[in-house]
């Protein structure tokens, strides 16, 4: 009961100041529709009620799956093992990440169902999965990460040359959409529990960060791969649909609820059977324990099915209504502004940045403060959409502006940074696009862009989500030529080289 209370503090933090901007709005600027709100509050309360019961579940039932997963595939020293175990786990956590299902459903309803909610999530799932067990041999034979990172994006870099806009912008966003609440702790845990088994400590500790980072370019690869490989390159896209707001206030959940409930359902079921399998085989836990992630599982599924129900029929509709009427007032300084104030209160209490920072001051013991490195983060993010609205704004701006630059320069500081802060930063950066990026935010991009003459939702729509997961691994990596000029005596940071 403490744990869910605690939970319920964290995701209130969370919601809280995207509810009030919403409603300092609905009172000053772009007064919403009645039907529309009362929809928006019920939203919010399915959505912190869903997220404080799927993260208790993923506390204690996903997590000590990665973990103990992750310790039994290193203990058996061989590195097949380690890459079918990748790839089956890597895949099935994927599917289950909630961010990844709202950005599937988005693609979904802006191209008018020519592109599937699940073609995205099971290609997606599929780069995940590879780059997952490529990133678990790198932490088995001690490659590099900078030098991993670097080679995979250069492949990136050639890649885009020849995807088109439109999905240049969608693969980026599905990379920072992989990596949410689900996948996170996941990943984490089993990327402790495979370094947790080398003699050397150092080693170890830096391992544990970067495998976020290798296993969220799985997603960019992938739709990339999809792009060129189908010509996918004649989808257009608008949110003509979203013009009907439904007159009743409750219907919406009700007809969301059963859809939801089995795509969940289909969604957690491998990640249980896999557990239950090796259970019988390998795990042997005692039924105590055994019973105790059984009861985790339930608390995710049931968690993610209200999320997601309010999510989808109360929270996304007001955040594009939100643009729109933004986009629409005379001073389009108004979006920046906003977008930036979004960004910023946004990442504060992002669950999974919750847990990254926690480890990164545990594993640090102490020596790199978790709001230090919130802050950080929370003035990169705050950037990141204040920058993707100038791009809807500004038509001659181009995503690959942005993205190719600032990838350029997050590669060549890993070269010259603490390696300890390269696994932060680039982890972080997948990490920080998490629930109410992959939903509010990016649900507000859209109505900007719908609403903005000459911008393209497809094109101008999307990309946001890859904006807000580059701008953190520059901002932490500043914080990491910070502390190594503060270090002078080479304390930890300098050792952890």
């Amino acid at each position: 009961m403490n744990l869910l209370t605690e939970k319920i503090r964290e995701v209130l933090m969370s919601v809280l100041p995207i509810t009030i901007i919403v409603l300092i709005l609905n009172f000053t600027l772009t007064p919403i529709d009645m039907n529309l709100l009362i929809r928006f509050m019920i939203g919010t309360v399915a959505i912190v009620i869903g997220l404080s019961i799927f993260l208790v579940g993923v506390d204690i039932g996903v997590t000590p799956i990665g973990n103990i997963m992750g310790t039994n595939i290193a203990k058996t020293n061989k590195l097949w093992i380690v890459i079918v175990a990748g790839l089956l786990l890597g895949f099935f956590i994927s599917v289950a990440e909630p961010d990844l299902q709202i950005l599937g459903g988005q693609v979904e309803f802006v191209t008018s169902g020519l592109v599937s909610k699940w073609l995205i999530v099971a290609i997606v799932s599929i780069g995940i999965a590879i780059m997952l067990s490529l990133g678990l041999g790198r932490i088995v034979y001690n490659f590099p990460l900078y030098k991993l990172l670097t080679i995979i994006y250069g492949f990136i870099l050639v890649l885009a040359l020849f995807t088109s806009p439109e999905f240049l912008a969608i693969s980026f966003d599905a990379s920072g959409a992989t990596t949410g609440a689900m996948t996170v702790p996941f990943i984490l845990a089993l990327a402790t529990g495979v370094s947790r088994l080398k003699k050397d400590s150092k080693s170890s500790e830096k391992d544990s960060f970067g495998l976020v980072a290798i296993a969220s370019t799985g997603a960019i690869i992938s739709v990339m791969l999809m792009s060129i490989l189908s010509k996918t390159d004649q989808v257009t896209g608008s949110l003509e649909g979203s013009e009907v707001i439904s007159t009743s206030i409750i219907l919406p959940f009700i007809e969301k609820i059963p859809v939801i409930t089995f795509e969940i359902l289909l969604a957690l079921l491998p990640i249980l059977i896999i557990f239950i399998i090796f259970q019988k085989v390998k795990f042997k836990l005692s039924k105590r324990s055994f019973r105790k992630v059984l009861f985790g599982m339930l608390f995710t599924f049931i968690g993610l099915v209200i999320f997601l129900v309010g999510v989808n029929a109360g929270f996304m509709d007001v955040g594009t209504a939100v643009g729109k009427s933004i986009a629409a007032l005379d001073n389009k300084m108004y979006v920046i502004i906003v977008g930036f104030v979004l960004g910023f209160v946004t990442i504060l209490a992002e669950p999974a940045v919750y847990v990254l920072t926690h480890q990164i001051e545990d594993v640090t013991s102490g020596y790199v403060k978790r709001k230090v490195v919130m802050f950080t983060l929370a003035i990169g993010v705050g950037f990141a959409v204040a920058l993707s609205m100038v791009r809807i704004l500004v038509p001659e701006v181009k995503l690959w502006h942005y993205l190719l630059p600032g990838y350029l320069v997050s590669i060549a500081m890993s070269y010259f940074v603490p390696k300890l802060f390269v696994g932060m930063a680039f982890d972080s950066g997948g990490v920080a696009s998490g629930p109410m990026t992959a939903t509010f935010i990016l649900a507000f991009a859209q109505g900007v862009a719908e609403a903005i003459e000459g911008a393209d939702v497809l094109i101008d729509g999307f990309g946001m989500i890859a904006m807000v997961a580059m701008t953190p691994i520059i901002a932490l990596q500043i914080l990491g030529f910070i502390f190594k000029i503060k270090s002078r005596k080479g304390g930890m940071i300098e050792d952890a080289q």
